[in-house]
């Protein structure tokens, strides 16, 4: 059964987020070592909350694997990602596991 991982960055008071390092730098760590194990993916960069609303997120990331232990294997490669990320944002990201229903 196909499951699916999701980085969400938040906007937050002082934070900052390198749009232009992640999508071009970050993205290809991420391609380069856990990319094997990647079904697809969709990043958005967050524009808007509705309308007249700020983003509440700088962006949010899905991947989608296989299974379970694609999703495994991916992040044990993840080591080089994850130390990338102080690289452009210092917001805490959050993740969500999720399984795939439609």
């Amino acid at each position: 059964m196909p499951v699916t991982l999701q980085v969400i960055y938040p906007v937050t008071e002082g934070t900052k987020f390198d749009h232009a390092y992640y999508a071009k730098t970050h993205m290809q760590i991420v391609d380069q070592h856990m990319g094997p194990h990647i079904q697809s993916s969709v990043v958005a960069k967050g524009l808007a909350g509705g309308p007249h609303v700020p983003a509440p997120f700088y962006a949010i990331a899905t991947f989608v694997f296989a299974d379970q232990a694609a999703l495994d294997a991916a992040m044990q490669a993840a080591g080089p990602a994850l130390e990338d990320i102080p690289n452009f944002t210092d917001a805490q990201p959050q993740i969500l596991i999720g399984e795939v229903i439609r």
